[in-house]
């Protein structure tokens, strides 16, 4: 089953367990997102849109927050002693869809076990607790 969202101005193609880097969203690495505006929900049966799919929502968890690469623009007139170097780079999220929802359904709301820890045990201390 396969989804495309819309968020930032931009549309994604997703599917369940896909890492998707959208434009910077609000939240902690490890937090719940869920994204609203779903355009097409495919699979056995394709659901087109009128804009959105009544009922529909993909969740997903936030992976991590980050910075793509450094873009210079540099602008300069011939003969003119003028020019003009700046330097760009795009704040971004990147996350983890865990699942693809339809006809109203809420997210389960538990966050996907990363692949490398065993179950039960988390990858990070709890707060106040030091890593020995």
């Amino acid at each position: 089953m396969f989804a495309v969202i819309k968020t930032g101005g931009k549309q994604y193609r997703v599917a369940a367990d896909d890492l998707v880097q959208v434009d910077t969203i609000a939240g902690e690495p490890g937090d719940t997102v869920t994204f609203g505006e779903v355009l097409v929900v495919g699979g056995d049966e394709t659901l087109l849109g009128t804009p959105t799919v009544a009922g529909a929502c993909v969740a997903g968890e936030l992976v991590s927050q980050g910075r793509g690469p450094k873009v210079i623009a540099f602008k300069k007139r011939r003969r003119k002693n003028s020019r003009r170097k700046r330097g760009h780079r795009q704040d971004f999220s990147l996350v983890r869809i865990t699942e693809i929802l339809t006809d109203g359904r809420q997210p389960s709301g538990k966050a996907a076990a990363p692949a490398d820890a065993p179950a039960g045990e988390s990858a990070a201390p709890e707060s106040g607790e030091t890593a020995a």
